[in-house]
């Protein structure tokens, strides 16, 4: 089940708040409106989302939006259950065998998992269930990657179209030094896109980015184990042998933890 990944937004509020705290502490309110100027952050955004047209097809932008939700979203993939679900399952495969394994996968949630143990009962070699299981895991790697690409490619175009609107404004600027008026707005124009530029890259793009290569990074190590595990119960290895093999890839503090309590079961 996702719930919402508080973190992302809570980070992106906490950036906003420091701006706009180290703009009013310094020129008050009006020091703040001043920071707000519609032609720079059209230049910023319209020009980012041009080049994001070029640079990827129509059915990829259309999914930006779908993407960037998952930075905001947090599924609870837990290690210690898949490890103990194998732990179980390995244990009614070898009373009552394979077949058995059937009845369990109604209350298996993960299509991953229930696949691997489909091509266990089907007695598939190990070798193959392998490569067949790790061919997904590629697949969702290289899924994952471009749907991230969109935010690192926008993170890289924002400060650039933030130079761009620099210059604009500079241009604009030199060409009206005969107008005093038109000084200021010009001036603005050619700040502020930068401005706006390095915000966006540097408190949103590039973020979420990262935030979406570390839920990727944790999802494939997932289905790393649970590969393992499959492969466990595909040899018919024994339920002790699966839970100690599985459990060196439950976090350390988990591990120490769990050793901590069977010195105390066995004292």
């Amino acid at each position: 089940m996702k719930k919402i990944d508080m973190l992302t937004p809570i980070g992106i509020l906490i950036g906003i708040s420091m701006v706009v705290f180290g703009v009013i502490s310094s020129g008050g309110m009006s020091g703040f409106l001043a920071f707000i100027d519609v032609p720079s952050i059209l230049i910023v955004l319209g020009g980012v989302f041009g080049t994001l047209c070029v640079s990827f097809p129509l059915k990829q932008l259309k999914n930006m939006g779908r993407v960037g939700k998952q930075a905001f979203q947090s599924k609870e993939i837990n290690v210690e259950e898949i490890v103990g679900t194998f732990v179980h399952l390995s244990e009614k495969a070898r009373r009552e065998g394979l077949l058995s394994l059937e009845a369990e996968l109604e209350q298996i949630d993960d299509s991953f998992v229930k696949k691997g143990i489909l091509l266990a009962i089907d007695g598939v070699e190990p070798e193959m269930i392998r490569e067949l299981l790790e061919a997904e895991i590629a697949a969702v790697e290289e899924r994952h990657t471009r749907g991230r690409s969109m935010f690192e490619k926008a993170g890289d175009y924002a400060p650039a179209w933030g130079m761009i609107g620099t210059l604009v404004g500079l241009v604009l600027m030199l060409k009206s030094l005969n107008t005093p008026s038109s000084l200021g707005p010009n001036m603005a124009i050619a700040l502020l896109t930068t401005f706006y530029g390095a915000l966006l890259s540097n408190l949103l793009f590039q973020p979420i980015a990262a935030k979406l290569a570390g839920k990727t990074e944790h999802e494939l190590f997932v289905k790393e184990v649970i590969i393992e595990g499959v492969i466990g119960l595909q040899a018919g290895q024994n339920s002790r042998f699966v839970q100690a093999k599985l459990k060196v890839f439950a976090p350390v503090e988990k591990r120490k933890l769990e050793e901590k309590r069977e010195h105390v079961r066995e004292a």
